[in-house]
């Protein structure tokens, strides 16, 4: 499986390639020598506007399928990073997208998103 998706905190497999941190905001008290990933890439997290529509912060939550649609739409234009990462993909490498959320809803968590739409690009 080329693409991964985990926790930040889940300790390194030998098979997971580029471990990516896909977090708005770096780990609360984490000394750099504890950092489970390779690289960090904030801009493919959710934005913090997305975020609080979704946790209902000063407003009425969002449904999931509406969260699943803004992000899709937020990452339009980080469209050339899921490229490269697709490009990796395509090449044989495994790319591991780590956040900081244990998801209890898998299927609109922001990693799984994304591995979808890294693998959309791969197609196109």
């Amino acid at each position: 499986m080329p693409i991964k998706t985990r926790r930040w905190c889940v300790p390194g497999e030998p098979d997971d390639g580029l471990r990516l941190l896909v977090c708005r905001y770096r780990p609360r008290g984490l000394p750099k020598a504890k950092e489970t990933w390779d690289e960090w890439r904030r801009e493919l997290a959710p934005s913090p506007d997305l975020f609080e529509a979704f946790y209902g912060k000063g407003q009425t939550p969002i449904t999931l399928d509406a969260y699943r649609e803004r992000y899709i739409q937020e990452m339009q234009s980080q469209r050339e990073i899921i490229a490269e990462l697709a490009a990796r993909v395509d090449r044989g490498e495994t790319v591991t997208l780590l956040c900081s959320k244990d998801c209890i809803l898998e299927p609109v968590c922001h990693r799984t998103l994304l591995a979808e739409l890294i693998e959309a690009a791969r197609r196109s």
